[in-house]
């Protein structure tokens, strides 16, 4: 599936959804379906600087796509990073370097988190995008 296939699929998922505190739950039973990170990549040089809470994210280069691992301790924003890997996780870095993140206005999450953690999931997508160049430089080598 394609970036923007998965977006869109994202969208029409919440688009379901009556009122934010329903958005709300799913995304943090999203959070709880990430598959948990080893405690290997738990490392301060793994943590989104930025966030509110802590926020790991480990890249690694699997098959010329970029695979995406991450955990928070907190479960809000771990249903937000689940919601970014399911967009990016799996994907050529190209693809991921030149998606748009339309789908985050789109679903009003930045909108209805606070100042802090809406810094925080643009952060996120921030590192997303430096670990996609870091792993095209390494599919150049």
């Amino acid at each position: 599936m394609t970036i923007k296939e998965i977006q869109e699929e994202i969208i029409d998922e919440f688009s379901m959804f009556d009122d934010w505190m329903e958005r709300y739950e799913y995304i943090i039973e999203l959070g709880k379906s990430l598959p948990i990170i080893n405690d290997e990549y738990k490392l301060d040089e793994n943590l989104i600087k930025g966030c509110q809470s802590k926020v790991w994210l480990f890249s690694e280069l699997e098959n010329d796509t970029v695979k995406y691992t991450a955990d928070s301790d907190a479960i809000l924003t771990k249903g937000i990073a689940a919601l970014l890997l399911r967009v990016y996780s799996g994907q050529k870095p190209a693809d991921i370097l030149t998606a748009e993140t339309k789908f985050i206005d789109e679903i009003g999450l930045k909108e209805h988190l606070s100042p802090t953690r809406a810094n925080g999931l643009v952060s996120m997508v921030k590192q997303i995008k430096m670990y996609a160049i870091a792993q095209q430089t390494k599919l150049a080598k």
